[in-house]
Formats: C-alpha cells, sequence, structure tokens
C-alpha cells in the first residue's frame, strides 16, 4: 500500500510538473530555509502547488501546520519531523514519501539535523488562497 501510494504522489508531482509547469520563484520561509515554485494550478476551490524545499544544516521550517494536506519526498538529506508532544514522529531519508495532514491540531517542525541540505520536493493540497503553512508557536519543545 505504501509503495502504491508513492508511486501515486509521484505521477501526480510529475503531472503537475509537465502540466502546469511556472517560472521559478525562491521564497524564504524561515531562516536559511528556501523554497522554489515548481507548479501552481488552481482546480475549483483547491490550490495544487508543488514546491522544492531546502533546508540547509542544523536549520528547521519553524512551528506551523497546514490548511489542507501536504505530500512530499525527500529527494535528498534526512527530514526529522517532530509533533508538538516535542516527540519524533518520523525521520525520513532519502527517497522517503512524507504526509502531512492539515489543521491547526497537526503542529509540527521539520528539522535537518544531518550535515548536507535536506532537499524536498511538496505538494501543497490547499484551499484556494491559503497560504502554505500558518505559523504556530513552539509548544514547549527545548528546540525549535
Amino acid at each position: 500500500m505504501r509503495t502504491a501510494l508513492r508511486t501515486a504522489v509521484t505521477g501526480v508531482v510529475t503531472a503537475a510538473t509537465v502540466l502546469v509547469c511556472a517560472p521559478a520563484q525562491a521564497t524564504p520561509p524561515g531562516p536559511g530555509v528556501t523554497a522554489r515554485l515548481i507548479s501552481q494550478k488552481t482546480v475549483g476551490d483547491t490550490d495544487y502547488t508543488l514546491r522544492e524545499i531546502t533546508i540547509p544544516p542544523g536549520q528547521a521550517t519553524g512551528w506551523h501546520y497546514h490548511d489542507g494536506p501536504l505530500y512530499a519526498v525527500v529527494k535528498q538529506g534526512t527530514l526529522s519531523h517532530f509533533d508538538s508532544t516535542c516527540a519524533s514522529d518520523g525521520v525520513y531519508p532519502k527517497g522517503s514519501f512524507v504526509q502531512e495532514p492539515a489543521g491547526p491540531t497537526n503542529v509540527h517542525i521539520g528539522r535537518n539535523l544531518g550535515d548536507t541540505p535536506l532537499v524536498l520536493d511538496v505538494l501543497y493540497v490547499l484551499p484556494h488562497g491559503a497560504p502554505f503553512s500558518e505559523d504556530a508557536p513552539n509548544p514547549g519543545c527545548p528546540f525549535e
């Protein structure tokens, strides 16, 4: 099942890239973290956006949540993912598939604890006009 889901998401990401490729744009969601827009398409009330996120060694995304589900593939490095209890809810090496549920009850942070840049291809499935992420305060974890 996991392989089928990964294959399906990879297919959607590839199709989105081929069908709706837009000019690349860099946006800094946090210190040292960069994002490059690969493609974006609105269907009905839903925005489908594919971005490449790069997180330098020792950096993180900051605490946040999403207004819609997010699907990602780790292209390089290792993603260390933590939930609002400060517990690790996953360590994802190169080639791994990551899925994040929507909503403010799913606050999390992605960290690069390795010594090489972490690169993710991320597909955001969001209500039309919603931001890529909503900032959230640190829930009391000893790391940021």
